[in-house]
């Protein structure tokens, strides 16, 4: 691919733009050479201002969403790009939220511009678990655990029974709950069905890939044990 599409498509900026990058000597190799707009170079050896490209395609990040936050490009408020470069905004494909959180939820967000590995991650039959820190309206009574594993729950307005969820309590008012769907608003559905209500919702794992102490707000590119680890006990692991 040549130079000029090549960065334009990381997001770095208009073909328009890059070309003036290119012009300006903005654009070198690794041992500082002005590349021309034509050059074809391995990606790892490009430099813009000294500094080397972000990953081609197949960049996968995992975000700590802050709550106030929704996973859109366009929505009226806050949005999740506003936490990442903007390039990442403006990349062909684009980087896009995996899955979603509510605007009131928070925790780990994965983002990638890899429309398969997105699917493989989300797609009811890989069975991904995900795991969710809750914290309750009013004590937990100690007979969820064995309601959700039991594979029997209805939810309003569901014709089918829910997947098995396991549940540990930690603490009077809070729990973690560990899911293989992906049904709207389930963890807050479910909590419902059995006469409570979820008040703060926080994703802490994703298969074998937890948060960590990434802060809230902060983000950081995932290395390929960490994405293999999203598969560890799922279906397609």
């Amino acid at each position: 691919m040549r130079l000029v599409r090549l960065i334009a498509n990381l997001g770095y900026g208009s073909q328009k733009e890059v070309r003036r990058m290119v012009r300006d000597g903005r654009l070198t190799d690794a041992e500082g050479n002005v590349l021309k707009d034509d050059a074809r170079v391995d990606h790892a050896l490009i430099r813009l201002d000294g500094e080397a490209l972000d990953p081609p395609g197949g960049l996968v990040l995992m975000l700590n969403k802050p709550d106030g936050f929704t996973c859109s490009t366009s929505d009226p408020g806050r949005v999740v790009y506003e936490l990442l470069p903007p390039r990442f905004a403006h990349r062909t494909p684009l980087v896009a939220p995996v899955g979603r959180l509510d605007r009131d939820s928070t925790g780990l967000l994965l983002m990638t511009d890899d429309g398969a590995l997105s699917h493989r991650i989300t797609a009811p039959r890989s069975h991904v678990p995900k795991t969710y820190q809750v914290a309750l309206a009013r004590p937990l009574s100690g007979e969820e655990a064995a309601i959700f594993a039991a594979g029997t729950l209805m939810l309003r307005s569901e014709t089918t029974p829910l997947a098995p969820a396991k549940l540990v309590e930690i603490g009077p008012q809070s729990a973690h709950i560990t899911i293989v769907e992906g049904r709207y608003h389930q963890v807050k559905r479910m909590f419902a069905a059995v006469g409570n209500h979820v008040e703060g919702l926080r994703r802490v794992a994703i298969g074998g890939l937890g948060l960590g102490d990434l802060a809230p707000g902060e983000w950081r590119l995932l290395t390929p044990a960490e994405i293999a680890a999203i598969f560890a006990g799922s279906e397609t692991a």
